[in-house]
């Protein structure tokens, strides 16, 4: 968890506080430059940040007036605070690498391929994903062990790769958000001063609507567009079979793994732990040699099954191969510390407590706030932390408990984040699953649009506000 606090709006020294317009010209510039650059020409996402970044830096020391050390130190901020999930990404790429080396990953496919059919795939993935990201606490870990197992499974059921990665996206946060081990619950609680457990409750009732409806979907998917003609389970698990000694030993890493996360063990320990367990498999079921093992580990896999098909599900870079993905974490943590410690953001968030004028406002507004920062600042912890640190005054004024704040933090922040392709979480999940961005797959992550959408109908109709009832029909605090 992180223990970022960001700078509030009456921290800022007067003489470098951005107005509102002028907190505006770097937002522009920043979704110019990301349009323009990634939407329009098509480049990936490296170059269009640069671009954004050089702008709101000089923006930060010709307009705002902070020197180059205050400057660079503003981007090393973001970085201090992402560090824990740039660790993740090096650690989970070589995690890839060993468990499919180790037998795991084809493992999974293998048995996975021969219990389930396409049409109801989808939506058992989904449900899946939940249940171990909730048992877990890690949508990050789900997807990049789990998560790439049933990618090679659905393309083993003929089904297409953007609509599994949604329905595993989707289970993952899903099961993440409910759960007690969750490094985002446990922020969003600890941020609005919340009891865990009545922070969980309040969001149990958004998150099922939002994950119910997922699931049907995928249903209905996995019924109108999923045919399964293109589907051939004996040319992928008959290639897995005769390349890989697939007994129970195979899933030691799994167990090592995820039986340190539900003990609770934090997600970055309990990784190692699984590229561990995943070398010593690797020498132990599948013959190969120590240092074979380890080479594996920083350079990848390149399987030779006699199945391109195979080949291409199983092939993977190790720690090298995190390169391109760290490049754009690096690059986005940098510009949402730029954004953050310079108050471009402490000013917006000022700027939206001042136009709210009701209770629904208030938690509908809290919600496009975590969206947002989520969008500009590229890390799902500031979407929590800034929001939530803003906004807390008000919820008191307007006699609303702390369980609002934190369910709108989290229900619109946390799972948002892969709706952006540049944010940590969305270059992560597109990595790990194999797609050049977020945006292939972001069609079919439905509870990312359902989350959001379900508080702010709750918002609008008043239902799960708990806003006491000597102050219910209130639209706005008293004047002073």
């Amino acid at each position: 968890m992180s223990d970022f606090a960001p700078l509030e709006y009456g921290e800022i020294e007067p003489s470098r506080r951005p107005s509102l317009a002028e907190a505006l010209v770097p937002v522009a510039a920043v979704v110019l430059a990301l349009g323009i650059g990634s939407g329009y020409l098509g480049l990936a996402p490296h170059g269009p940040l640069l671009w954004a970044i050089a702008f709101t830096g000089l923006f930060a020391r010709y307009r705002l007036g902070y020197d180059w050390d205050g400057v660079y130190d503003a981007a090393a901020s973001g970085l201090r605070m992402g560090l824990q999930a740039i660790l993740i990404l090096f650690v989970i790429y070589g995690l890839i690498a060993t468990w499919t080396s180790a037998g795991t990953i084809p493992g999974l496919m293998y048995y996975g391929l021969g219990l389930l059919s396409p049409t109801v795939f989808l939506p058992v993935a989904a449900v899946l994903a939940a249940v171990v990201a909730f048992a877990v606490g890690s949508s990050w870990t789900t997807v990049g062990t789990l998560g790439v197992a049933f990618l090679g499974i659905g393309e083993g059921l003929g089904v297409p790769a953007p609509m599994t990665a949604g329905a595993i996206v989707s289970g993952a946060y899903a099961g993440d958000k409910q759960s007690p081990l969750s490094d985002t619950t446990n922020l969003a609680a600890a941020v609005t001063d919340t009891d865990l457990y009545e922070h969980i409750t309040a969001m149990r009732l958004g998150t099922l609507v939002a994950f119910g409806l997922s699931v049907l979907a995928y249903a209905a998917l996995g019924v109108v567009a999923v045919t399964g003609a293109g589907a051939d389970v004996a040319a992928i698990s008959d290639p897995l079979a005769a390349t890989y000694a697939l007994g129970p030993l195979v899933f030691l890493p799994l167990l090592v793994t995820f039986g340190l996360a539900i003990a609770g063990y934090p997600a970055l320990p309990a990784l190692v732990a699984g590229v561990f367990a995943g070398a010593l498999t690797t020498t132990v079921a599948q013959g190969a040699s120590f240092t074979r093992a380890w080479e594996v580990f920083l350079n990848g896999t390149a399987p030779e099954t006699g199945s391109e098909v195979v080949n291409g599900l199983l092939a993977t870079g190790g720690i090298a191969g995190s390169a391109w993905t760290i490049a754009v974490v690096v690059a986005a943590l940098s510009l949402g510390g730029l954004l953050e410690r310079t108050g471009i953001l402490a000013t917006l968030a000022h700027h939206l407590a001042a136009a709210i004028r009701s209770p629904s406002s208030l938690v509908a507004g809290t919600g496009v706030a975590a969206m947002a920062t989520n969008a500009f600042s590229a890390q799902q912890y500031m979407s929590i932390v800034v929001p939530g640190m803003s906004l807390r005054s008000l919820y008191d004024e307007y006699d609303l408990e702390t369980t609002d704040l934190s369910r709108a933090v989290e229900a619109a922040g946390t799972p948002s984040g892969p709706l952006f392709p540049w944010h940590a979480g969305a270059v992560y999940m597109a990595g790990v699953l194999g797609f050049a961005t977020s945006w292939t797959f972001v069609p079919y992550y439905f509870f990312g649009f359902l989350s959001p959408l379900a508080l702010f109908v709750m918002a609008y109709t008043g239902h799960g506000v708990s806003q006491s009832s000597a102050r219910a029909d209130a639209t706005a605090p008293a004047d002073d």
